[in-house]
């Protein structure tokens, strides 16, 4: 496999967007530029596996690419988040419930 100096920056754009934006979605916040590419291009070999098997063919171009990476990125968040034993949001979301329902806040 051969890559080109263009094909590696697509690479690492894609990555670095999709981490960044599976950052927003699960956790609310990046995980810093090298954090995001990491999780970005693992998230890419996720999506272009998982969403296949699930019968998802988003198509071709930059966009699907990073739709792709992100949705594999996501996973790959909470399958971690579910590893590590962290409640996470769901948690926080309760919390908040209760407190503003005992007039706390929270």
């Amino acid at each position: 496999m051969n890559l080109s100096g263009q094909s590696l920056l697509v690479i690492l754009i894609v990555g670095v967007i999709a981490g960044w934006l599976a950052g927003q979605l699960v956790r609310g916040a990046g995980f810093g530029i090298i954090g995001d590419l990491i999780i970005g291009i693992i998230g890419a070999f996720i999506g272009s596996w998982l969403l296949p098997k699930l019968g998802i063919h988003l198509g071709v171009g930059i966009v699907s690419a990073i739709v792709n990476a992100t949705i594999g990125a996501v996973v790959l968040l909470l399958i971690i988040r579910l590893v590590r034993g962290g409640t996470g949001w769901i948690a926080d979301i309760l919390e908040g419930a209760a407190c503003n329902a005992a007039g706390r806040i929270g």
